[in-house]
């Protein structure tokens, strides 16, 4: 495999990462963390063969990034698993439920394979206008399975202006995150996106957003719903509520893009805010991410179920910015505790 051996020897071995993995915290075993990934990694590079473990050594990866935050030699893990993910599909190899994922994907156009009509929520249509400045991403869950959610979000946005794109399709998240070319994806988006002239996408799914900001070509500045509400909490008319709740920082609007003050700055405009036990760079990853949900669902509500214990008491709700933490922790046993900080602002308003 043609992988990056000068990054790969760069890690020292030093299993740092091992105190931090969350996937590592669950399994115990080495191939459960950094460490071994990257010893997998060079492995492969030798001829190692792509066998039923090795797979599930790199498809277990959440991508969550706390061994990049926490990593001694400046390594990027996250990006060099994803690279061996890349390589690996193109030759043929990968899991079933990589495959099933993607065949879901690519025959549907969302993550569900959902043939309903994305847009299902929106009672007017005459809404979405044909041009506007701001355009909202729903992304899939939201438009699936959080429907209320993008309805309050659109709801919100549309008083700033912002449209939806007619025939939103995934974004390509899931398909990057587990090895898979998106661009039919990013082609059709972007596509829609400059019709509308629009400057600005908001996102409401960290997922999205990474990908947007990163995968997408940089014709348009991407916010994040928080980022946008924080900007503009002030013109919103909204009563202070009497609940305390606790904020769970999303991989990858936290550690992958560094958005820790703006969902707080919205929250403590409203209600009291109390602070998980691990918060910000150092917060505990809902164990969602990088395809673990769709292909080891077990271990995924494992390490949910963590991040549960580090919920202080009498909190009245858990608010998140990703549908994705939403549905784990919610399945996790958290349930319709854990809300969307739109939610949260939508409670508010007058």
């Amino acid at each position: 495999m043609n992988l990056d051996l000068k990054a790969i020897n760069q890690c020292v071995r030093c299993g740092t990462c091992r105190t931090f993995c969350p996937v590592f915290e669950e399994s115990g075993w080495e191939s459960a963390n950094t460490r071994g990934r990257i010893m997998i990694l060079k492995g492969l590079t030798c001829g190692l063969a792509p066998d039923s473990q090795v797979l599930d050594s790199l498809n277990t990866c959440t991508t969550c990034g706390i061994c990049t935050e926490n990593c001694p030699a400046g390594m990027n893990p996250p990006e060099m698993i994803e690279s061996a993910r890349r390589q690996l599909v193109s030759n043929g190899a990968m899991t079933l439920q990589q495959a099933d994922l993607s065949r879901t994907i690519f025959a549907s156009g969302n993550t569900f394979g959902d043939a309903r009509d994305r847009l299902s929520w929106l009672t007017d249509r005459s809404l979405i206008t044909k041009k506007a400045d701001y355009v909202f991403f729903a992304g899939c869950m939201n438009s699936y399975r959080y429907t209320e959610t993008a309805a309050s979000t659109f709801a919100l946005l549309h008083r700033f202006g912002a449209t939806m794109l007619p025939a939103e399709q995934c974004c390509g998240s899931p398909l990057l995150r587990t090895g898979f070319d998106a661009r039919r994806f990013v082609d059709e988006n972007c596509r829609q996106i400059k019709e509308t002239g629009a400057r600005t996408v908001i996102t409401g799914c960290a997922g999205c957003y990474t990908t947007l900001k990163k995968s997408y070509p940089q014709d348009f500045r991407v916010l994040s719903v928080p980022e946008f509400l924080a900007e503009r909490i002030s013109k919103i008319d909204i009563k202070p509520l009497d609940l305390t709740v606790t904020y769970h920082d999303p991989c990858h609007l936290g550690r992958h893009n560094q958005i820790y003050e703006q969902p707080r700055r919205v929250i403590e405009a409203i209600c009291r805010l109390k602070e998980m036990k691990t918060k910000r760079k150092a917060a505990r990853c809902c164990g969602g991410g990088g395809g673990v949900r769709a292909g080891y669902k077990d271990l995924s509500l494992q390490m949910a179920k963590k991040r549960l214990g580090d919920v202080p008491d009498d909190v009245d709700y858990i608010v998140t910015s990703c549908p994705l933490c939403i549905r784990n922790l919610r399945d996790a046993g958290a349930g319709e505790k854990v809300i969307d900080l739109v939610d949260l602002v939508a409670m508010a308003m007058r």
